[in-house]
């Protein structure tokens, strides 16, 4: 698969939790963890479990960043 988002971070899935109508998947990519909010159908249609390799892609065009 080629995409045009430059930001692909490989991992492995070590959670998923399931909600009403969206789940979070956190893949550990080198130790940090990446926050996806996902559809449960589309969790469902990718077969998402944890310890399957994942890949997060970021396409933003804005980040943000904040201190206390």
């Amino acid at each position: 698969m080629k995409l045009s988002a430059r930001n692909q971070i490989s991992g492995t899935i070590t959670e998923v939790v399931s909600g009403a109508t969206t789940s979070h998947v956190k893949i550990d990519a080198g130790g940090t963890i990446i926050t996806a909010s996902i559809t449960n159908e589309s969790v469902a249609e990718l077969g998402l479990k944890q310890g399957m390799k994942a890949m997060a892609i970021v396409k933003s065009s804005d980040v943000i960043v904040a201190i206390g």
